[in-house]
């Protein structure tokens, strides 16, 4: 989920690149399967930072918890209560039961519960955006003001994510990339929490240049440094990419990983490689086949040519997708092969990154019946109404 700082980053578009490799037979996309186990920190940050059941660590001091959770539970209550009841319904009434398990959601920043919401029985939910995972060691690492601080911007974005449905890159470069607590982390494990599941195994991973995956074992942790004397920035992207397992009582273990990655095609300044130059995310995706997909409040940049790749993948793979105006446009998706669903009203963007595509996302809402939309789904349009497009492949 990204806002205007991340187009002023990215910079001018570039000329549209050629198509992703044809689409291949579903492959494994995990050749290892050992790695360090940070399950532990995983439970101590679930109950430190995102308010859930559990234990406080040894020492932690018990006011400084109760005042941070005080803050959060509210806000998660007040989330559940204001939006995640009115989408599940819609998502429940609206996502076919004969869709891929296996769900790509780009541009998520930390926004893992509204996949969750869409897709609660998901085998796989993959998010990707510019920031990092974040190291979990901090948790045991972190006293005083120091502890006071990182929970302070916990609660600061945790509450403006679930006011709003979508986070601002400004602040997610702060809290995510430089952040002293895995703050991505805590988004993911608040998710768990909202939406009663519980954790079963944290891994890191990094990904291979044939789109595999290896976990990071104890040799490649300890390339990070120690957490008391190295900066959180450097460390946080060691710890790029997790790998969460989590069930719901008595249910099977599904999977969250999340990717750091640059999804332009090019490479950025202070961003890193595109997926031209460093293809093995794509590659990574791309093991998995069919897909269900979604993304919201993503600055529009799928209309850009600068991110045809990612746009392309996502026409050649999903079978089935939700998003607001910042998905795949009409004038790809329908030579796709897909057909589209409109909800809710839009007449425009309600930034200047979408003009290009306004016209087209315009025509497609009045060429169809209004369908009421009762709820925020990612960005407002420029009169500020809710919409929210379903895109599916025709069969």
């Amino acid at each position: 989920m990204r806002h205007l700082l991340l187009l002023a980053v990215l910079g001018a578009a570039t000329p549209a690149l050629a198509d992703t490799a044809a689409k291949p037979a579903p492959a494994v996309d995990v050749v290892q399967t050992d790695g360090h186990d940070f399950t532990a920190e995983a439970k101590a940050l679930l109950r430190v930072g995102a308010c859930g059941e559990g234990n406080l660590p040894d020492g932690f001091p018990k006011e400084l918890a109760d005042k941070h959770c005080e803050v959060i539970t509210k806000a998660q209550t007040d989330y559940t209560d204001a939006w995640v009841k009115p989408a599940r319904a819609f998502f429940e009434a609206h996502v076919p039961k004969d869709i891929p398990k296996k769900v790509v959601y780009p541009f998520a920043g930390g926004d893992l519960s509204t996949a969750l919401t869409v897709y609660p029985d998901a085998d796989e939910i993959t998010t990707l955006s510019l920031e990092p995972a974040g190291d979990p060691r901090d948790i045991d690492t972190l006293k005083g003001k120091d502890l006071e601080r990182s929970l302070a911007k916990v609660e600061y974005e945790l509450k403006f994510l679930y006011r709003v449905n979508f986070s601002n890159t400004m602040n997610m470069i702060e809290a995510m990339r430089a952040g002293t607590l895995p703050t991505e982390l805590i988004f993911a494990l608040s998710a768990m929490k909202i939406h009663g599941y519980e954790i079963v195994r944290l891994r890191y991973f990094k990904i291979n240049d044939d789109g595999t995956i290896h976990y990071l074992d104890d040799k490649d942790i300890a390339k990070a440094g120690d957490p008391t004397k190295v900066k959180p920035e450097t460390r946080n992207f060691v710890f790029a990419n997790a790998e969460l397992e989590f069930k719901r009582p008595g249910g099977r273990v599904q999977i969250w990983r999340h990717i750091r990655a640059n999804l332009g095609d090019e490479e950025s300044k202070g961003i890193g490689p595109g997926l031209k130059k460093d293809p093995r995310v794509l590659k990574h995706l791309e093991l998995k086949g069919d897909i269900a997909a979604m993304t919201k409040a993503a600055s529009y940049l799928l209309s850009w040519d600068s991110f045809s790749l990612m746009r392309n993948f996502l026409s050649k793979h999903v079978m089935w997708m939700v998003s607001d105006a910042t998905g795949v446009a009409p004038k790809w998706g329908k030579p796709a092969g897909f057909e589209y669903e409109t909800y809710g009203s839009f007449v425009g963007p309600h930034i200047p990154a979408g003009n290009s595509i306004a016209k087209d996302w315009r025509t497609e809402f009045e060429s169809q019946d209004k369908r009421e939309l009762p709820f925020r789904f990612g960005y407002y349009d420029r009169k500020n109404q809710n919409h929210l497009i379903i895109m599916r492949r025709k069969k």
